[in-house]
């Protein structure tokens, strides 16, 4: 049976020409020409200003944290409904998260949950904020509430590049930007990652402590910790590879969310995840969520596309609900009861929404899912 998968990667050709010049030049090094003009590319397509390729996306968020100065005891606001990559950083660190709900509007970081979070800490170290399966979050609001506070802004667009809010990248609003390139990612590197900044000195930085900082000596000497966090060369190339059809994964993603959208727009039950007014989303994956009080669970929606071999998978569980930070702080963005990020949570699933899915795979989605509304 055909396996149908919720978002894998789509390769090209162009990727194996660059890293067959990465093994006929002997360049197989965590630098390179690759990585250089890798990340020159991604520069020059986001209008960052300057990059570093990295080895993944949770290991741009912990230098970015670093770079903006976070400690142990520091409090870092970062958004709930997300993946632990977003926060695991910040206890490398032994800071402090303190968790933001979502809005229902586009499901990303609350500004009235932020504005309740700054009353109780004015002085949080940083803002993570995470842009949501593709969807921009409401930039201008939270920029706004950060500008008052003077306090800096990670921007999470692992899940958003090629997303562009008032017609400007995401991952381009706050000092400091994060790609991934995870292998179920828009483009990928198999894995890998980019810190993107305007600030030329802190991506110079980035490379610095991404190479185990060593310092300008002859010998190998070190004046402070250092990571092993830079990308290779020879996945830069696939990188390299994969950006010059990021536009046309952003019109197939684009097309899966619409498809979907018509085909349930008749079932009152089902609303697919909002999208930003002012933005244009990667639609990286397609969601849905599932009225209240329905007869029909998303357990029942991932079971039966299981059953067909069809992967899926549930809406991300919030980080407030997460074992490993039980006893954080989380601000709801309602006034009290279930906050937004746990009803998304409680009712959403994550449909198929791979750019190789052909009419006839998306055709057995949506039958096998109206299938069990229409009974």
């Amino acid at each position: 049976m055909k396996r149908i998968y919720l978002s894998s990667p789509t390769m090209h050709g162009d990727e194996q020409r660059f890293v067959a010049e990465a093994f006929d030049t002997n360049w197989v090094a965590p630098l390179g020409p690759n990585v250089n003009n890798f990340e020159t590319e991604m520069a020059s397509y986001t209008g960052c200003g300057y990059a570093a390729a990295l080895s993944a996306g949770t290991a741009a968020i912990h230098l970015g944290l670093k770079l903006l100065g976070v400690e142990q005891g520091d409090v870092v606001f970062v958004s709930s409904l997300t993946f632990s990559a977003s926060c695991n950083p910040i206890a490398y660190e032994k800071a402090v998260p303190v968790f933001i709900d979502s809005e229902p509007d586009t499901w990303n970081m609350s500004p009235a949950a932020l504005e309740k979070a700054f009353e109780k800490y004015p002085h949080p170290k940083a803002v993570v904020v995470v842009h949501l399966y593709g969807t921009p979050a409401k930039m201008d609001e939270i920029m706004r509430i950060c500008e008052r506070h003077n306090v800096p802004i990670l921007e999470d667009a692992a899940e958003s590049l090629g997303s562009t809010y008032d017609g400007k990248h995401t991952g381009t609003f706050g000092r400091i930007g994060v790609y991934s390139f995870n292998g179920n990612k828009i483009i990928t590197t198999s894995g890998g990652g980019m810190l993107v900044s305007g600030e030329e000195a802190l991506v110079q930085e980035a490379r610095i402590l991404s190479t185990q900082a060593r310092d300008p000596a002859r010998h190998y000497q070190h004046s402070r910790i250092g990571y092993n966090y830079r990308m290779s060369n020879v996945i830069a190339g696939i990188g390299r590879g994969q950006l010059m059809h990021l536009e046309e994964h952003l019109r197939l993603k684009k097309a899966i969310y619409q498809r979907y959208r018509e085909a349930f727009s008749d079932i009152r039950e089902i609303s697919m995840n909002p999208l930003n007014p002012r933005g244009d989303a990667n639609n990286w994956l397609s969601c849905m969520t599932i009225r209240e009080g329905c007869d029909v669970t998303p357990d029942q929606v991932m079971d039966a596309l299981d059953a067909e071999n069809i992967e899926s998978r549930p809406i991300w569980k919030p980080m407030h609900l997460q074992p490993v930070f039980a006893g954080y702080e989380f601000f709801n963005h309602n006034e009290s009861g279930v906050s937004v990020s746990e009803d998304i949570f409680a009712r959403g699933v994550c449909l198929p929404s791979d750019i190789k899915n052909t009419d006839a795979d998306m055709d057995q989605v949506i039958g096998i899912v109206r299938g069990l509304f229409n009974r």
